[in-house]
């Protein structure tokens, strides 16, 4: 698992997939959240703008990324 630093202690799910790599585009996110895909501290999450804080896990398509500051 990697862990990802977000120089603040609060991003929203959306934009941390993208800094993560897990996602490529913004539009892949929406899509991939939406259709339950993305799952955060291992239960699935459907909200884009969530609000995700150290410590938190999120995976999607096998690769998992955890949120540091």
């Amino acid at each position: 698992m990697r862990e990802v630093p977000v120089g603040s202690d609060m991003i929203r799910l959306g934009q941390f997939l993208k800094l993560a790599d897990l996602i490529d585009t913004g539009g892949e996110a929406k899509i991939l959240i939406a259709s339950g895909d993305v799952t955060v501290n291992g239960e699935v999450d459907t909200r884009r703008g969530r609000q995700l804080r150290p410590g938190d896990v999120v995976a999607v398509r096998g690769r998992a990324a955890r949120v540091i500051v």
